[in-house]
């Protein structure tokens, strides 16, 4: 029934704007705004996620959205020059002092950050 419908996904935030802002002006994405105020991120191969305003809105306590990258301590950097945090966590997951969790050989080189709505986000070294 699903197989060849072009689903995507999709989660709130509390300020339309900041997260416009964020989505576009730090991470670069390409984003659009329809008539009723809802945000699309438009992602390569032609993906799609939209985002929504919610004035409870919680933010998700699980990772919303993955970049993968080629160079994890690059893209980790260059988040950083743009004033980006990084998460800090310890065991099991614990990360170096620049927030990222190094796989080594069991999992890829990951680091998580939120967006101004609290939403986790990563990027992720492509293995």
């Amino acid at each position: 029934m699903f197989s060849t419908t072009k689903a995507f996904s999709g989660f709130s935030v509390n300020d339309l704007q900041q997260a416009k802002e964020f989505y576009h002006g730090k991470l670069g994405m390409e984003v659009s705004e329809n008539d009723m105020g809802i945000l699309t991120l438009h992602l390569g191969g032609g993906a799609k996620i939209i985002i929504y305003p919610k004035p409870n809105h919680q933010p998700a306590t699980f990772t919303i959205l993955n970049f993968p990258v080629a160079d994890i301590d690059q893209a980790v950097d260059e988040l950083i020059a743009k004033g980006i945090t990084f998460e800090q966590y310890g065991e099991p997951i614990k990360t170096d002092k620049k927030g990222i969790l190094r796989g080594n050989g069991r999992g890829p080189n990951i680091a998580w950050f939120t967006d101004p709505a609290g939403n986790i986000l990563s990027v992720l070294e492509e293995m």
